[in-house]
């Protein structure tokens, strides 16, 4: 087109030009500022408990037309029964005169009477501490006149509260989100035992340092595991935001709070060296792990995809092939996971599946969505990590595993707003592990604590987490 020869035909051919790329700047905000409105937990990494007021719900289940409760087959769970050691009382209620005839009956049982039956009630005595008054006497020696004072022994002094309650103080905070005001108010409520804040304070670093070993050794069993999966969620140090980090095993959980969600953070949890195979999301802190001992999360992924649907635009058809690849997946993990498919079958067809998925992610990475292109060139980059799952028995598709155990922590951060101190930080993230691990392996955790406070007051090596 020739170049307008009038000056005011010009002035408006290079006035409509900048409207026109005004608009397009604009209208690009404006689908920015939507995909951000339409953010819900299937498209995003926000939990259900966020989800904005317009967010789809979730599909309900269709009815099956079966009787609520337990199923035909479904093994029974009756209430256990203590065993003769955890009885304190026992009342027994034997009949006196027959039903029929009225005649007195025998007290003793005959040989071919059935065995009595039985209904236990568990009830709690009255929950007051006992307390131990320790009184240093004295006595003048009639032959010199000599006062003496049988001292009370200094480590007797050192502690005011006993290793037991002690522990149930920790107990309550670590695995029940109780406050440093919550524990002075339920002592004194509860077990009648008076507390000041301070106190409540210098039990949880008492605590912290005899947890300090258990800690340690979680953390290097992580380090070493064969296979992983880690997280991290925000945390905060007196108002100032840091991270939580987290690693899990099946059996093992270690928690490290630090400054940065970086390289150095994600050291600070598995070392220099990351051994082992490792399930994560797509942060790109992970991306510099080997894709041959990287697991990237699939739950993530499908979000990941429903984004890609829900921006309506030229990289939706992407993203609902995607999706369709990644419920066929699914589909056969589940049936391995319940014992309907052999691995082995699982495996071939995976690795068809995979040929799908890569053929879907290269049209993709040059649709003409960016983000959705961005996506795509990023996933063909680590194509190998999405993979090991099938490549390895015992790799998780997802980090379901973690997700949970970080919960707890989720929770007692939303409650307590994190730490105050950096002592309050490493009592987090030494109570944390030990919760976790115990509970991952099905042991007490009140035992465990009350352990390593009875060992810690005497000097004496901590118990072995692991």
């Amino acid at each position: 087109m020739d170049t307008p020869s009038c000056p005011g035909c010009r002035q408006r051919d290079a006035r409509i030009a900048d409207l026109r790329a005004r608009l397009a700047r604009l209208e690009t905000r404006v689908r920015e500022l939507e995909a951000q409105l339409g953010r819900n937990s299937t498209n995003s990494s926000l939990p259900p408990s966020a989800n904005p007021p317009g967010a789809p719900k979730l599909p309900a289940k269709k009815p099956t037309g079966r009787p609520s409760g337990g199923q035909p087959g479904h093994p029974a769970h009756l209430r256990q029964r203590l065993p003769r050691e955890r009885i304190q009382h026992v009342r027994d209620l034997i009949p006196h005169h027959c039903q029929r005839c009225q005649e007195p009956l025998p007290a003793v049982a005959a040989p071919d009477d059935p065995e009595p039956t039985w209904h236990q009630v568990a009830e709690l005595p009255k929950l007051a501490a006992e307390v131990t008054e320790y009184r240093g006497h004295y006595r003048t020696c009639t032959h010199c006149g000599l006062r003496n004072h049988a001292a009370i022994p200094a480590d007797l002094k050192a502690h005011s509260i006993g290793p037991r309650l002690a522990a149930t103080l920790a107990y309550l905070t670590g695995r029940h989100h109780l406050s440093q005001r919550g524990l002075e108010e339920l002592a004194e409520d509860v077990f009648e035992v008076p507390l000041s804040l301070g106190s409540v304070g210098s039990l949880q670093q008492q605590m912290s340092a005899a947890l300090a070993p258990a800690h340690a050794q979680a953390v290097e069993a992580v380090r070493t595991a064969a296979v992983k999966n880690v997280d991290e969620t925000g945390w905060k140090l007196a108002g100032v935001g840091c991270w939580l980090w987290a690693a899990a095993t099946t059996t093992v959980a270690a928690f490290v709070i630090h400054a940065k969600r970086s390289a150095a953070g994600l050291t600070a949890l598995l070392g220099e060296h990351l051994a082992g195979i490792i399930g994560s999301d797509r942060w790109s802190v992970y991306r510099r792990l080997d894709v041959e001992h990287w697991q990237i999360c699939w739950a993530h992924l499908k979000r990941d995809f429903q984004a890609m649907v829900d921006r309506n635009n030229a990289g939706s058809a992407t993203g609902a092939e995607l999706l369709g690849l990644t419920e066929a997946l699914f589909t056969w993990w589940h049936r391995v996971r319940d014992g309907t498919m052999a691995r082995a079958r699982f495996r071939r067809l995976a690795m068809s599946l995979r040929e799908d998925v890569v053929t879907v992610l290269e049209q993709g990475s040059v649709c003409a969505c960016p983000k959705t292109a961005a996506t795509c060139r990023e996933l063909l980059a680590v194509e190998e990590a999405l993979w090991t799952f099938v490549r390895v028995e015992g790799v998780e598709p997802t980090n379901n595993h973690i997700e949970r155990m970080l919960r707890l922590a989720v929770l007692w951060r939303k409650k307590s707003f994190g730490s105050r101190s950096d002592g309050g930080c490493r009592f987090a993230e030494r109570l944390l592990t030990v919760v976790q691990t115990r509970r991952l392996q099905g042991q007490s955790v009140l035992d465990y604590l009350y352990q390593a406070v009875v060992a810690h007051r005497a000097g004496l090596p901590g118990p072995n987490l692991l």
